[in-house]
């Protein structure tokens, strides 16, 4: 099974900018575990988007980006992580904003800039508030491990990364996919 970190794409430039977002739920059961209440302790329960999902729903964001770019004909994966800064746990009741932008991009791969923005639905006069960054960068896996007998790697034809899943977030989004 594959988890989907990002439930809505709002904006698409091609080979430039994706806009996605995460509505934050207590339906989420990672999030009961993140953090659980202590009754030995007396602590009440605190429920934490933890930082490793919001960096996967921004690697998820990105990566759907840069798939884009060549029509997901690419395998595109994440290889590197080059910062990473998150100043705001994200709770339930909240939304995250994720804009990724493509710096750099060429045969081999790209690197990416992610902005992470926050909306509190409870206060909502605020607006969405920036909460982090993130810098990616892909690769193409068959133009770096496989193809021209390089490593003797032999990966799938189909594409393994953008799968279903990823193409229905697509399509309910409003965004063609072949």
């Amino acid at each position: 099974m594959r988890w989907m970190w990002i439930d809505r794409v709002v904006e698409l430039v091609p080979r430039q900018r994706m806009v996605a977002i995460k509505n934050i739920s207590l339906a989420e059961e990672h999030l009961h575990d993140h953090f659980a209440a202590d009754p030995a302790r007396d602590l009440p329960a605190l429920p934490v988007m933890p930082a490793s999902l919001i960096i996967e729903g921004c690697a998820q964001t990105a990566g759907i980006l840069v798939g884009h770019a060549e029509s997901f004909r690419e395998k595109v994966i994440l290889a590197k992580i080059n910062r990473a800064e998150i100043s705001r746990e994200a709770t339930p009741g909240t939304t995250l904003r994720y804009t990724a932008t493509i710096e750099r991009m060429d045969a081999a791969g790209a690197s990416t800039r992610i902005l992470i923005a926050l909306f509190d639905h409870a206060h909502a006069a605020a607006g969405f508030e920036e909460i982090g960054q993130v810098e990616m960068m892909f690769s193409h896996l068959d133009q770096n491990m496989g193809g021209a007998g390089r490593t003797g790697e032999a990966f799938p034809e189909h594409n393994f990364v953008f799968g279903e899943g990823f193409k229905t977030l697509l399509r309910t989004s409003g965004i063609p996919v072949p």
